[in-house]
C-alpha cells in the first residue's frame, strides 16, 4: 500500500498564495530594463487608484509602470489562472492528472487562428476589431471552433466518451498542425512572426488583451467552482457518478465549455504556453488534496504566481533581450514534472 503524503490544511493554502500574489506582482513591475523602486510602484498604483498621494516620482515612472508593465503582469496572471483552472478541469473530466488544458484540440485551433490572421496580413485589414487586434481574436475564435468540433465528433447521442473525446482532439490537432504547417511555408516573410506567437508571450500586450481574456477566464473558472461537487463525484466514474445522482452528460459538456473558454482566453492572448496548465494542477493536488472545490481557485492562484515569475524571468534574464515564456515555461516545467514522476514512483510503500 502506497503511504499517503501529508497534506497542508487548505485555508493557509489559498490565504498563503493570495498574499504572495500581489507580492510577486509588485516586483515583477518593479524589475526590468528601467528599474523602479518598490515604493515608487506601490505609489503609483495608489495614486492611480485613487488615493491622494502627491507624486514625487518622474512623469515616464507612471507610464512604465501603468502602460507598460501592469498589464503585462495582470495579463500573465490571468492567462496562469486560466491555464492552471482549466487544466484541473479537463484532468478531473478525463480523471488522469497528465491532461493539459491543450488536450481537445485548443492549442492546434488557436495556432490555426492566429496563424492565418498573421499570414494574410489581417491584422492591418481588421482594424474595427480596436486595440486588440486581429491576431488575438482570430486565435479565441479558432480554439473555440475547434474544441466544438471535437466535441461533436466524438459525440454519441447526448453523451461524449472522455476516451472518443481524447482521440478525436489527437487527431484533429495532428491534421492542424499539418495545415499550419503549409500555411507557414506559404506564408514566406511573415514565418518568423507565426512562430514567436507560437513560443508565447506578453511583450506588447495591452489592456484590451485583458478585456478580451478576463470575462472568459474568469467567468469559466466561476462556473467550474459552482460544479466542483460534481467535478468530485466524477472521479468515482461515470457509472458511479450516475448512481449517486450526477447528470453525467450535462455536467460534462458544462465543464468541457468551463475548460475551453479558459484556455482560449489565455492562448489567445499569449500564444503557446505550456507546462503551466500541467504541472501547476497536479502539484496542488499533492499540497490540497484532490477535492475541486480547493484545488480549483488554489491552482488558479498558484498558477497567476508562477507565470508572473516566469515573465520576469523571460524579461530579464538576457536584458536587453527577451525570451519567449513558452521557452521558460517548457525549461523549468518539464523537469519540475519529469521530478514530480519519479518523486510518486519512488514513495514508500507499507
Amino acid at each position: 500500500m502506497i503511504a499517503r503524503p501529508r497534506r497542508t490544511p487548505p485555508l493557509p493554502v489559498l490565504i498563503g498564495l493570495l498574499a504572495v500574489l500581489p507580492i510577486v506582482a509588485a516586483l515583477a513591475i518593479a524589475a526590468g530594463s528601467v528599474p523602479l523602486a518598490p515604493r515608487t510602484v506601490a505609489a503609483v498604483l495608489l495614486r492611480a487608484a485613487g488615493v491622494p498621494i502627491e507624486p514625487t516620482w518622474p512623469p515616464e515612472a507612471a507610464t512604465i509602470i501603468l502602460a507598460l508593465r501592469l498589464p503585462r503582469v495582470a495579463l500573465a496572471a490571468l492567462v496562469g489562472l486560466g491555464l492552471a483552472g482549466a487544466g484541473v478541469v479537463f484532468q478531473g473530466i478525463f480523471r488522469n492528472p497528465l491532461a493539459d488544458p491543450y488536450l481537445i484540440g485548443v492549442s492546434a485551433g488557436a495556432a490555426l487562428g492566429a496563424t492565418v490572421a498573421i499570414v494574410r496580413g489581417a491584422e492591418a485589414g481588421l482594424g474595427g476589431l480596436g486595440a486588440v487586434g486581429a491576431v488575438p481574436v482570430a486565435a479565441f475564435l479558432g480554439a473555440l471552433a475547434v474544441s466544438y468540433g471535437v466535441y461533436r465528433l466524438a459525440r454519441r447521442g447526448t453523451d461524449v466518451p472522455v476516451e472518443d473525446l481524447l482521440l478525436a482532439g489527437i487527431a484533429v490537432g495532428a491534421f492542424l498542425a499539418a495545415v499550419i504547417s503549409l500555411l507557414q511555408l506559404a506564408g514566406g516573410e511573415s514565418l518568423q512572426r507565426v512562430i514567436f506567437w507560437v513560443m508565447g508571450g506578453f511583450a506588447g500586450r495591452t489592456w484590451a488583451h485583458i478585456a478580451l481574456a478576463a470575462p472568459y477566464a474568469l467567468g469559466g473558472l466561476a462556473l467550474a467552482w459552482l460544479y466542483g461537487r460534481d467535478l468530485n463525484v466524477l472521479q468515482v466514474g461515470e457509472e458511479g457518478a450516475l448512481q449517486l445522482g450526477v447528470d453525467v452528460p450535462r455536467v460534462k459538456r458544462i465543464l468541457l465549455v468551463c475548460g475551453s473558454l479558459m484556455a482560449a482566453a489565455a492562448v489567445a492572448t499569449s500564444g503557446l504556453i505550456g507546462f503551466v496548465g500541467l504541472v501547476v494542477p497536479h502539484l496542488m493536488r499533492l499540497v490540497v488534496g484532490p477535492d475541486h472545490r480547493v484545488l480549483l481557485p488554489a491552482a488558479a492562484l498558484a498558477g497567476a504566481v508562477i507565470l508572473i515569475l516566469a515573465d520576469l524571468i523571460a524579461r530579464t534574464a538576457i536584458t536587453p533581450a527577451e525570451i519567449p515564456v513558452g521557452v521558460v515555461t517548457a525549461l523549468l516545467g518539464a523537469p519540475f514534472f519529469l521530478y514530480l514522476l519519479l518523486r510518486g514512483r519512488r514513495a514508500p510503500a507499507r
